[in-house]
């Protein structure tokens, strides 16, 4: 029986990534864009509207613009959490964690990257109205693609990425230190663990805006670096080399441009 439920939940678990990842890609294809997120010549007459012109466009409200990052946030961040149900597994075995505390964990998590989904929701329609991205999510200056690129990049050598990457990278001692039983108790501990995970990964959210927020390579990568980030074999050997190459990235794009 418990066999049983855990092949379940965990069936569930990658569906609902595999269903996201589903969703983007009909989104894409829907607005017109390429793996790349290049648009073709739909794409590109939406990209140069105004966002004030009297119609109606989804790009340019809040509604369906979170509903699109809630979804990018269960495909790219979700994918993430695998190390971290699999930490609680064991402890179901060593400690009295149960099948709804991991349920709890889940939920907790992903309550947390919704929340931000809302806030990089509203901060793209700012940028959006604000004349600096496009209505793809594309930045419609090279300086702004470049700075951002250098503020993430410099951002991985920061204490307070050590601090975040430090519980997501070993969410054991995360789970010993707040250790809470049952449902309720998973759920706060997803909360928390949810919020150092943001505090850790904001800035792979926000690198959307320099090659589109539609950018299905970009997804893809920035989720597998994500994973490997938090693998206890080797995050701790690619966080700052990462930032190198945003660095550098940056600066290319800023003299490129």
């Amino acid at each position: 029986m418990h066999a049983t439920l855990r092949t379940t939940l965990w069936l569930g678990f990658f569906a609902a990534i595999l269903g996201a990842w589903w969703v983007m890609y009909a989104m894409s294809v829907q607005m017109d864009l390429d793996l790349l997120g290049r648009p073709g010549e739909m794409g590109a007459r939406m990209a140069a509207m105004d966002p004030r012109m009297p119609m109606y466009m989804p790009m340019a409200h809040f509604g369906p613009l979170f509903w699109m990052w809630a979804i990018m946030m269960a495909a790219m961040m979700l994918p993430t959490l695998v190390p971290t149900l699999r930490t609680y597994e064991d402890l179901m075995v060593s400690a009295d964690g149960t099948r709804a505390g991991w349920l709890g964990v889940l939920l907790g998590y992903f309550m947390v990257w919704v929340l931000f989904a809302a806030v990089i929701t509203g901060a793209q329609l700012a940028l959006l109205f604000g004349g600096v991205v496009d209505m793809l999510g594309i930045a419609r200056s090279p300086w702004v693609a470049g700075g951002l690129l250098l503020v993430v990049g410099a951002f991985q050598f920061t204490r307070a990425k050590e601090i975040c990457h430090g519980v997501c990278h070993a969410p054991g001692l995360y789970f010993l230190g707040h250790w809470r039983r049952g449902f309720a108790g998973g759920l706060r501990m997803g909360l928390g663990l949810g919020a150092f995970c943001v505090g850790c990964c904001w800035g792979f959210m926000s690198l959307g805006f320099v090659g589109g927020v539609m950018n299905l390579a970009w997804m893809g990568l920035a989720t597998l670096f994500m994973v490997i980030e938090k693998l206890p074999q080797l995050g701790h050997y690619v966080t700052k080399p990462m930032g190198v190459l945003l660095v550098a990235a940056g600066l290319v794009v800023m003299v490129g441009g």
